[in-house]
């Protein structure tokens, strides 16, 4: 697709040359050296805690002590995150898978807040002659946090490597509504109405609550291209909203259900996306609601957000107030999951027509080069971004 009048003359900063002008889906093929797998990174020990967590909010003046209290999710675990382990799950998974199918396409993972760090990753990908590199992050939806801030870091990466104009990074598109990212969470939502329905819970008395990561109102207004309107919460709820929507459709027909927010962390004088989780059970419990399937609909594996604030704060929340509860898993690395992602590469590899491209929602297929200004921070500013046209 050409470019509109006011994108004109721009280029796309460390894309391959089909991705450089900014066409909103790349068409034509790519010979990608290795497939960059980008995640969020976790501590793996007591020690490594407050460090991870000033990694998380460099630059966000967060005090010591609230970083202490959100230390104390980590800590009763161990101080150990369990998202590296899944990661090496998915690396190992997404290569057997590769291999499988004959594709020769080396895996480097690098993470944005702890070892290994995407500057490793760069660094292997140089002394293995890789050049051409494209990136799977682990973040299915649109906003500042679940994307431009992946961009960002890539950018960050090669300026820390030294490695801008010698290694091109491109980034297959947010794969929300791809059949590979929703196909477990329609399975697993399946079988936590079968398991409360098999305790005797009545299907009437049984409510879906479709779970994500909330974050600040100005990031979620701003999620996705500015020349679309999304409605009230951006990209980010649209397409949280039109993934349950296929769920619901699909297997819960008839039964009540919410999109609801978790682990907030800004001051009280910022607005976030809500209802929060836990608000939204009790409310639930005094409807009389006796069963709750909670879909963690913005996560692809178990992270600590999953581990703390589902399966610990709010299964405790839905006891207290005398709900059973049922927590449906991730995809992590469900077949469906870890082929859809070799997919989403192949798709850039072989330059597959948008027309044939998976998508369960219309508002997919969603971008493979991301439109100027998409998931701005306010507050931040619009940084260096890879796999974008600036800003």
């Amino acid at each position: 697709m050409t470019l509109t009048n006011g994108e004109v003359g721009r280029l796309v900063p460390g894309a391959t040359p089909a991705a450089s002008s900014g066409p909103e889906h790349v068409e034509e093929p790519v010979a990608y050296d290795a497939i960059l797998l980008a995640s969020f990174g976790g501590p793996e020990g007591q020690d490594d805690v407050i460090p991870f967590l000033r990694n998380v909010t460099r630059g966000r003046g967060i005090p010591e002590e609230r970083l202490e209290e959100v230390a104390h999710h980590y800590r009763a675990f161990g101080g150990v995150s369990p998202i590296n382990d899944q990661n090496r799950e998915l690396k190992a998974a997404l290569e057997a898978e590769l291999a499988k199918r004959g594709i020769d396409l080396p895996v480097l993972w690098g993470n944005r807040n702890w070892d290994p760090y995407l500057r490793d990753a760069l660094t292997e990908a140089h002394e293995r002659g890789f050049t051409k590199l494209i990136a799977v992050g682990t973040s299915a939806y649109s906003s500042y946090s679940s994307c431009r801030q992946y961009r960002e870091d890539y950018a960050m990466a090669l300026e820390e490597t030294g490695l801008g104009g010698v290694i091109q990074i491109d980034k297959v598109r947010q794969f929300f509504d791809h059949p590979g990212f929703v196909e477990p969470f329609i399975e697993g939502t399946r079988d936590g109405i079968a398991a409360l329905e098999a305790q005797g819970i009545p299907r009437d008395h049984i409510h879906v609550l479709f779970a994500t990561h909330s974050v600040p109102t100005d990031d979620a207004i701003r999620s996705g291209p500015r020349d679309r309107d999304f409605g009230e919460g951006g990209a980010y709820a649209a397409q949280h909203l039109a993934v349950a929507e296929v769920v619901v459709r699909e297997v819960a027909d008839g039964i009540g259900w919410d999109l609801v927010y978790q682990s907030r962390s800004g001051p009280p004088t910022q607005p976030w996306l809500e209802p929060d989780i836990n608000d939204r059970i009790v409310e639930l419990a005094g409807q009389g609601v006796k069963g709750l399937v909670i879909v963690p609909l913005g996560f692809i594996s178990d992270h600590m957000e999953v581990k703390w604030d589902l399966d610990t704060e709010a299964l405790e929340t839905s006891e207290e107030n005398g709900i059973t509860a049922v927590r449906v898993p991730t995809p992590g690395v469900h077949a469906a999951f870890v082929s859809g992602l070799v997919d989403l590469v192949l798709e850039r590899r072989d330059g597959v027509p948008t027309a044939e491209r998976p998508a369960l929602t219309d508002l997919g297929p969603w971008y493979d080069v991301c439109r100027p200004g998409c998931c701005e921070n306010i507050r931040l500013g619009f940084k260096p971004a890879l796999a974008g046209i600036a800003p």
